[in-house]
């Protein structure tokens, strides 16, 4: 594209007040990371590659459903059953084709995490579950990356701007300084459980991408050390300050090694009564005769599992009707441990002590991994 197309397209924020060509130059030159294509990815991806941000990358391991379309607006009843990142790409290069697009199919683990993370320059976490919340901040604290957070549940939305320095802060806050141990599955309810108003993604979604420009450009006052709330029915926004919590660099992996080691997914997963089991015992189990392993997650995804006998009952149907079960012993597994200890608890709270239910710590990827 030639400089006089560059500058008809972003004309309109070039000429405003305290931005001009050097904030356009700095977009152009940084590299923005958004983890998740989700409600709030993809008002954050499209206003990103609008405004001339030079090189985007995109995670996120989901496909395209029917419940996405009301707030997922990047994609359309066409796209059901497809990959969100490829379809993102699609969408956003037609939007700009002068953005680099860099697409990760995969869910992000403690595996790729800091190997992704560590080539771009701001992250924006627009992930849907705590678990990936945690392993994002910690990732981006060991790295020393800005991260510009946000979440959603029914009516309401938050916004903050993690891990850049302020003159009044001894060292950057982050989420842990909000929030510093995971909490477990279900003490909060995510969208899918609470439920949330479509156009509410667009807003913070789109504030994230705001928080982002300004890191970006230099201009206005980024939410440093600060967390706003906004209110859809009634308009509210109130802003808190965030300082620097004494338990949060207890809790925090001390390197990159402590960071690989931390098991995020089993960590917000409810184990009163003692169903989560190591990739050892599950070795040892599997090799038994009256052991039926199930596959909770769903029927498409990835990797397959062809080393064991297995019967694969998605988490959705399992939460519908719960089969009778004539094994004794049943492990329960999925992508990354955390659907498996749901479905543990849903039968160890239908079958009792009258069998031997277990999830497998890590899941599938970690299993394959070992």
């Amino acid at each position: 594209m030639t400089d006089q197309n560059n500058d008809t397209r972003y004309r309109r924020q070039i000429i405003l007040p305290g931005f001009g060509d050097k904030a356009q130059q700095q977009l152009l030159n940084v590299r923005v990371l958004v983890i998740g294509a989700g409600g709030l990815g993809c008002p954050a991806l499209q206003y990103l590659v609008a405004a001339g941000v030079g090189t985007i990358g995109i995670v996120d391991d989901d496909i395209v459903s029917l419940s996405n379309l009301h707030r997922q607006v990047l994609y359309s009843v066409n796209d059901i059953g497809l990959s969100k990142v490829i379809v993102a790409e699609k969408v956003l290069k037609a939007l700009n084709p002068e953005t680099n697009i860099i697409s990760y199919n995969e869910r992000l683990t403690v595996d790729n995490a800091l190997l992704i993370i560590k080539s771009f320059d701001i992250v924006l976490d627009g992930t849907d579950n705590f678990a990936t919340r945690y392993l994002v901040n910690d990732a981006c604290v060991l790295l020393g990356k800005s991260l510009v957070y946000a979440a959603i549940s029914r009516y309401e939305g938050q916004v903050a701007v993690f891990n850049v320095k302020t003159k009044e802060n001894e060292r950057a806050v982050n989420y842990r300084d909000l929030f510093p141990t995971i909490p477990e599955e279900g003490i909060v309810q995510n969208c899918a459980e609470a439920g949330v108003l479509g156009v509410l993604a667009g807003i913070i979604g789109s504030m994230q991408a705001n928080e982002a420009i300004k890191l970006i450009s230099g201009i206005g006052k980024p939410l440093i050390g600060s967390i706003i709330n906004y209110n859809s029915l009634t308009n509210e926004l109130h802003e808190f300050c965030i300082t620097p919590h004494t338990d949060a660099e207890m809790m925090m992996p001390k390197n990159e090694a402590a960071f690989k080691q931390t098991d995020y997914f089993s960590a917000c997963v409810k184990d009163e009564n003692n169903l989560i089991i190591s990739k050892d015992i599950f070795e040892k189990f599997r090799l038994l005769n009256d052991v039926l392993i199930i596959d909770v997650r769903e029927k498409n995804e990835l990797p397959p599992i062809t080393e064991f006998n297995h019967l694969q009952i998605p988490l959705s149907e399992l939460q519908r009707s719960i089969p009778d079960i004539p094994a004794d012993i049943i492990i329960c597994i999925c992508q990354t441990g955390k659907r498996s200890g749901v479905a543990a608890q849903l039968l160890f709270d239908t079958f009792g002590n009258t069998k031997k239910i277990h999830s497998l710590t890590g899941g599938i990827l970690a299993w394959k991994e070992r």
